[in-house]
């Protein structure tokens, strides 16, 4: 009994890069051995005008062979060998495209101004906090603003050491304190940042790059309220108004 070829092995071909027309000269091949082009033409139904060019396409394509005469006749090749090449030939696709992705399409991503869909995510607990900002500092290249009110004086403390592994590039650091910036730990870290005070801040947070911002709302000595967010619109608002508080405080 005859072996029959199923629509799943079809279905492979095609996903494989095969046309309809192709993958019908394949398989006639396959099952009925050498034919000239007239006896391919009949066995899959392809016509006669266009069987010329399906044969010698699949010749390229590495999923048949040609025995030149006079007629010349035609088979396939291993359905393994010709797989075997054609995931070579995928693989250095794939590897292609990954080096443009990565190269070429992702920075492009990373510089755009506006982003589609922007996060928007609220942290819970010290751990989550002090996790998120070691990530910011961590891509921190250009800029980062602090802004420091008495409710985050534990969790700054806890914070420093994350600042102090920025004196490892040239990353410009600005911190603005509620209250005497000596009165918050923040000698060894002096030397290598811009540091004011302000007598009150009623909100405080950490803006890096101006792309994202972690943002901090509370009373008393905790916060209450803690956003991260890379909106573009957020992100700005808090920049400027960072801005606008540090020019109007206190030289340390």
């Amino acid at each position: 009994m005859s072996h029959v070829i199923g629509e799943g092995a079809k279905k492979v071909l095609r996903e494989l890069g095969l046309t309809a027309y192709e993958t019908a000269v394949y398989l006639s091949l396959v099952k009925s051995g050498v034919m000239t082009a007239s006896e391919v033409s009949e066995s899959a139904g392809v016509p006669f005008s266009k069987v010329y060019e399906v044969l010698n396409r699949l010749d390229r394509k590495g999923w048949v062979d040609i025995e030149h005469g006079r007629p010349s006749r035609y088979f396939a090749k291993s359905p393994a060998e010709a797989f075997e090449a054609t995931r070579h030939k995928l693989d250095r696709k794939i590897q292609n495209w990954e080096r443009v992705v990565a190269e070429e399409l992702q920075p492009h991503y990373e510089k755009r101004e506006l982003r589609e869909k922007p996060d928007i995510w609220i942290l819970r607990g010290e751990t989550g906090v002090l996790t998120k900002l070691q990530e910011m500092l961590g891509k921190a290249r250009n800029q980062v603003m602090i802004a420091a009110p008495l409710f985050v004086r534990d969790l700054a403390e806890k914070a420093i050491p994350l600042l102090a592994s920025l004196r490892l590039n040239d990353t410009k650091v600005l911190i603005m304190v509620a209250g005497k910036p000596r009165d918050w730990r923040l000698e060894k870290l002096m030397s290598v940042v811009e540091v004011r005070g302000r007598d009150n801040l009623f909100g405080g947070g950490v803006i890096v790059d101006g792309e994202e911002a972690l943002l901090f709302l509370g009373e008393e000595d905790k916060p209450s309220l803690v956003v991260w967010s890379n909106h573009v619109g957020l992100v700005k608002f808090a920049k400027d108004y960072f801005q606008y508080l540090w020019n109007s405080s206190r030289i340390s």
